[in-house]
């Protein structure tokens, strides 16, 4: 039975997942410095036990740790979990500096244990059914995709009643560029395979909320990412314009076909998949195609499962989490993988703040030497 512990009282999307396989683990112990948070965990997810003190949570028998910690804790909170033995299971962003990057990477490498993205939009379904049908090679020759992260967060970047500052407005709304860049970039980085991002390029529409707001972000941001194929990656991240959220609009676009998801108003998933027959070029519901490409863990899901968050892919996250750790599996979403994908928000922040320079990405591979641990401008 595998022990978990959870730091981070506010971050609680993988509970449900982790109690949907009783048989196979148990959320035993929960990490909060806001005992009034803690307190209100504990007593509805009915956890054993509760910590104050990360380090002690870690001197505890739990075999796992969950990290749901604000960003800027992430990767000092990952490398003790590994360097005492535990097992990670990390929120997103990675961490906050190009520098944290390599050393998670260089822990995880030494403790031999197994670390996980918790990047759950790639599980969104309808996203794990754009996947399926890239490996089916319905799209053809992948090219072109897009991510958009659009969801106001300027009313959390001060606490309700006390009006002290969150991390957000120093993380987040208090740095330039592409800041959280995971959600958008990594189901479309899957859609593109073994491809890799080679190169970063931002652009903004300047700072006209933040000079209102008092803050640094800009009001949005647009970056490219230049595959190490050729193709192309289009991300907007905006967390500061006056307009509705849209945090999972994606497209797709290849030498056969192309997908878009939905920006709202009744609008659906839908998909063009070009034969010899039809001449007309009409959209298709992407539902018309789950019924050979949703998976079948999707299918079989229990209506529980499916309330676990995020569309239901918090449970299918947990559950690959726990086939990587029990059963020795590479890890669905890796170390390398969350590097780069939080990289591009880092690398954003240079090309931003130089006029739209491109800025290469470090080779974010397994034994990188130190010499090849550079960023060039």
């Amino acid at each position: 039975m595998l022990k978990v512990g959870i730091v981070g009282g506010r971050g609680l999307s993988t509970v449900a997942g982790f109690k949907n396989r009783p048989e196979l683990c148990e959320v035993t112990a929960l990490c909060d410095l806001d005992d009034e948070v803690l307190d209100r965990a504990v007593e509805r997810y009915n956890i054993p036990h509760r910590y104050r003190i990360y380090e002690d949570m870690l001197e505890s028998d739990i075999d796992a740790v969950v990290i749901a910690t604000p960003m800027q804790c992430h990767v000092p909170m990952a490398i003790q979990a590994l360097e005492s033995g535990r097992h990670v299971l990390s929120e997103v962003t990675a961490g906050v500096t190009i520098d944290e990057l390599w050393w998670l990477i260089e822990a995880v490498e030494a403790s031999e244990k197994t670390y996980m993205f918790a990047e759950n939009y790639c599980y969104i379904p309808q996203n794990s059914v754009i996947r399926a049908m890239v490996k089916d090679g319905l799209f053809g020759d992948v090219y072109f995709g897009e991510g958009e992260y659009l969801h106001n967060v300027v009313h959390i970047v001060k606490r309700s009643g006390s009006g002290m500052s969150t991390w957000r407005k120093y993380w987040q709304l208090g740095k330039r560029g592409c800041f959280y860049p995971t959600h958008s970039i990594g189901p479309v980085a899957q859609w593109f395979e073994v491809d890799h991002v080679k190169s970063v390029i931002t652009c903004s529409s300047g700072q006209n909320i933040a000079a209102i707001e008092g803050l640094r972000q800009d009001d949005t941001t647009l970056t490219l990412c230049q595959m190490e194929s050729g193709g192309l990656i289009k991300i907007r991240v905006d967390c500061m314009s006056r307009r509705p959220h849209n945090m999972s609009y994606y497209s797709l676009q290849g030498t056969k076909g192309c997908y878009e998801a939905p920006r709202g108003l009744g609008d659906d998933h839908k998909v063009f998949i070009e034969t010899p027959e039809d001449h007309d070029r009409k959209w298709s519901p992407l539902s018309d195609y789950y019924e050979k490409y949703l998976p079948e863990r999707y299918k079989n899901a229990t209506e529980e499962q499916k309330k676990s968050g995020h569309w239901g892919g918090d449970f299918f996250l947990v559950d690959d989490f726990l086939d990587a750790v029990i059963n020795g599996k590479k890890p669905a979403i890796d170390v390398y993988d969350a590097c780069e994908w939080t990289a591009v928000g880092l690398l954003s922040e240079l090309s931003v703040t130089n006029g739209g320079k491109v800025v290469d990405m470090p080779r974010f591979r397994p034994g990188t030497p130190l010499k090849d641990q550079i960023i060039r401008l």
